[in-house]
């Protein structure tokens, strides 16, 4: 039995353990689903501008809603809340961190940097990484983007780890910590 393969596949070296001669040779392609042939439609039709003005709706909505709730003078408890502190007491990776967005929508960075100083060091990183790709996308500005290499990346997440089980530890130096 001969199998005639497509030119595509034929092109193409099989990788993988040896076959033996009389087995077919084919490779298989998944059919994307509906919904993602609809949403690559969608991205194929779509203006240059509309995703980074999702991003920047998003984003406005995060802020807005922020400065609206107030998260500074809420009591624990007070609707919304974390779910993790509210049950356990213990303070989860990104606690502090709507408190303080919201003392950096005011000024207030000492503040801020209490609440959750990774925040902080991350927002001028992650607004110059929007603005890069924003402008790029829709002026076609040439801005450097921001590359980080994966040392960096699992640096910070390491970090962000160790300062996340130290702010639960309830003896001092550590009780500082904890917001």
């Amino acid at each position: 039995m001969s199998t005639v393969l497509p030119p595509w596949l034929a092109s193409q070296p099989l990788q993988g353990p040896p076959v033996p001669p009389d087995w077919p040779a084919y490779r298989y392609t998944p059919e994307p689903d509906r919904l993602t042939r609809f949403f690559d439609r969608l991205a194929t039709r779509s203006p240059m501008w509309l995703a980074p003005l999702a991003v920047l709706a998003c984003m406005g909505g995060a802020v807005g809603y922020t400065l609206l709730t107030d998260p500074v003078s809420m009591e624990a408890g007070a609707a919304p809340t974390c779910l993790l502190k509210y049950t356990t007491g213990f303070v989860c990776p990104g606690c502090g961190g709507t408190r303080a967005a919201w003392y950096l929508l005011h000024g207030n960075v000492p503040a801020a940097a209490r609440h959750h100083l990774l925040f902080v060091f991350a927002v001028p990183f992650l607004i110059y990484m929007y603005v890069a790709w924003a402008g790029r996308k829709v002026f076609k500005w040439r801005i450097p983007p921001l590359t980080l290499s994966p040392t960096a990346m699992i640096t910070f997440m390491a970090v962000w780890g160790v300062w996340s089980i130290l702010r639960n530890l309830p003896w001092a130096p550590f009780t500082a910590f904890y917001v």
